[in-house]
């Protein structure tokens, strides 16, 4: 297996992402200086990093509902969306 198509032990898939030029040319510059490997490498770290952080705030606020009495009901969640300026959900109808 080459390293190509193998990061960390584990089977990878070439995407296209879209990142801002200013984005690009700092990645860029991080490689050039020896900072970060490549511009590939750090994406994939940026990523990790991010997934990391999802699924901490998840824990996080698992902890919470358990502690101050389970999930939020419908009408809580109705009430914080409405307060944090989310759309409302589009139901799904069945398939």
């Amino acid at each position: 297996m080459t390293h190509a198509s193998m990061v960390n032990g584990m089977a990878s898939r070439k995407i296209t992402i879209t990142l801002d030029e200013e984005q690009v040319l700092q990645i860029r510059n991080l490689v050039s200086s020896g900072r970060a490997a490549s511009v590939s490498g750090f994406v994939q770290h940026a990523v990790g990093v991010a997934l990391d952080d999802v699924a901490g705030w998840g824990a996080m606020l698992a902890q919470a509902l358990d502690d101050t009495g389970g999930p939020m009901t419908t009408e809580e969640r109705a009430w914080a969306d409405t307060t944090l300026g989310v759309p409302k959900r589009r139901r799904r109808g069945a398939a």
